[in-house]
Parts: structure tokens; sequence; C-alpha cells
């Protein structure tokens, strides 16, 4: 006979599976503040090292796990961020967050519970989680100081009022609420009028139809006179060290390249980062996973993630 397990049992699992439920919530927060994917997993990974390295009394005494763990999710985040820095002076050629494949809804949950709703930015300011996970965003993240970059992402994207950041970045609310609306005012200057999902598809169809064709006047056409293409190799695959300008040069290098592309190298459309991107594949081997900015129904940047590093959620697409 079984013998059924006692009631403070079932209330360690049912306790175990909240804190375990808080991981994708914690995962999608730190990508947005670290940009990697591979960063973020070691991050939470690292936030629940510390809170079952606790003893039973301790883990029993915190009111919120879930609070606790975004805190110190934060933190630890904060710390690599400024460590990011240091590691990218020797990263070879330019640096690109990390693309995501398909659907983002896994990594787009908000946080249902708390009081953190409580303190929201102007809705006009506010951020959607949905503009928050594409590569233009990210990019502009990336440009912040580590403490904006954390302020602006828990505040302005995640609803989390300023007296809970500042005991993440160790400053005052109102000096968390200074770094927020700084951060704000980058993501202002860099914000383009958004393009309808349907139309980034069809430029993104047009661009790939363009470049396998090698037609030079056609991708001119759909690049932005001041368009910018920055590849990401990490030194492992061959890309430009720095970024290339001009519509112009793009066309003209894009075309070389499809001239020289051997013939096993396919090209599909696919979801990057919540938005119409290309993926480029070699014997059904990722390569390339391409991500746009359209402003204008023309293409303004182009972003080429070739390090393999970075490809890893794309090895079984």
């Amino acid at each position: 006979m079984t013998t059924p397990p006692e009631p403070g049992s079932r209330r360690t699992e049912a306790g175990q599976d909240a804190i375990m439920g808080e991981r994708r919530q914690l995962i999608s927060l730190a990508y947005r503040l670290l940009g990697s994917l591979a960063d973020a997993e070691d991050a939470v990974q690292e936030a629940y090292a510390r809170w079952y390295a606790m003893s039973g009394a301790q883990r029993e005494a915190i009111v919120s796990p879930g609070a606790w763990l975004t805190t110190v999710t934060g933190r630890i985040c904060l710390d690599l961020l400024g460590s990011a820095r240091a590691r990218r002076e020797k990263y070879v050629g330019e640096w690109i967050p990390e693309p995501l494949p398909g659907s983002t809804d896994w990594i787009s949950g908000r946080r249902s519970t708390g009081d953190a709703t409580s303190e929201r930015a102007d809705p006009a300011d506010r951020v959607t989680l949905d503009e928050s996970i594409s590569m233009a965003f990210l990019v502009v993240l990336d440009s912040m100081t580590p403490a904006e970059r954390v302020a602006f992402v828990l505040h302005d994207v995640f609803g989390y009022p300023f007296a809970d950041i500042a005991e993440i970045v160790g400053r005052t609310p109102a000096a968390c609420r200074q770094l927020a609306s700084s951060a704000r005012r980058r993501v202002r200057t860099s914000q383009a009028p958004p393009t309808p999902a349907a139309r980034q598809a069809g430029i993104v169809r047009e661009f790939s139809r363009a470049w396998q064709a090698k037609d030079v006047d056609a991708l001119i056409g759909l690049l932005d006179p001041d368009a910018t293409l920055v590849a990401d190799s990490g030194g492992f695959a061959p890309a430009a060290l720095h970024p290339i300008e001009g519509g112009e040069l793009i066309a003209r290098l894009l075309a070389d390249l499809a001239g020289r592309a051997p013939g096993n190298v396919t090209f599909a459309q696919q979801v990057v980062n919540g938005q119409p991107g290309l993926v480029a594949r070699e014997d059904g081997v990722t390569i390339t996973v391409y991500a746009f900015e359209i402003v204008a129904d023309r293409i303004r940047h182009i972003w080429a993630v070739r390090n393999p590093e970075k490809l890893r959620p794309w090895t079984a697409g």
C-alpha cells in the first residue's frame, strides 16, 4: 500500500513548483539585460544556485521568493554587464546581440504577480515586450550604461517600481528614475515609425529574391541610401570587421557575395527576434542569421550574425 505524502511535503512540492515557475520570467528579463541567451541562462542558473545554497529556514523567511530571485538575477546581470565591456574590447570585430529564432512567446511573459505594475511610466513611454525583443531595440540597449539598462528594462519594459530597482542597482529610487529617463531619451532618439509586420515580410522577401538574383539595382531600391550592414563573427567565420555604410556599397557587396556563394547555401525567411528575417544554411546547418530594421519601406539596418556560438538556438532549425 502506498503511503500518502504528508501535508507539509505537499506544501514543499508546491513551493518548489512555484520557485521553478519563475524561471521563464527570469530568463526573459536576463536576456533583455544581457543580449545573450547563453549568458541569461547562466545568470538565472546562478540565481537558483544561490537560492538553494541557503538553509530551509532562510528560504522560509523570504516573503516573496520571486522578488528575491529577480533581485539576485538583476544584480548578477548588472555585474556581468560591467565585465562584458572589458571582454568586448578583445572581441574580434563587431558584437551583436544573440538572435532568437521563431516565436518569442516563451520569452515574452509579463510578470503576473506582485505589485510591479503599481508604478508605471506614462503609457506613451511604455515599451511592449514585443518591441523590447527586436534586434534594433537590443542594439540600443547595448549602447546604455549597465545601470541605465537595468533601470530602464526593469521599469519601462517589465513595470518594476523604482524602489525595487534601487535595491538591485544600489542607488536611490530618485537616481534610478533619472537613469531610466536618460535611457528613455536614447530610445526615443533611435526609434523610427513602425512598419507593419506584413509589409516588413514583403520587403525582406523582395530583398532575398534580389540578393539571390544578384540584382544590384533592385537591392539599391530596397536599401536606404544611408543603410548600414554590421556583421558579427567573433573571428570564427569570414565577415567584415567594421560596419559597412551606404546602400549602394552594400548592394554591390551582397551581389558579389551571392556570386561567390557555394551552391549548397540556401536562404529562408524566418522570424528573428519577433520580426521578419533571413536565415542562411549550408547543407542544412545555419551559418548566418540576418535581422533587419525597416523604415519607410526601406531597409535601414542589416545585422548579420555569423558567430556559431550565437547560433546555438538555430541548430535544430
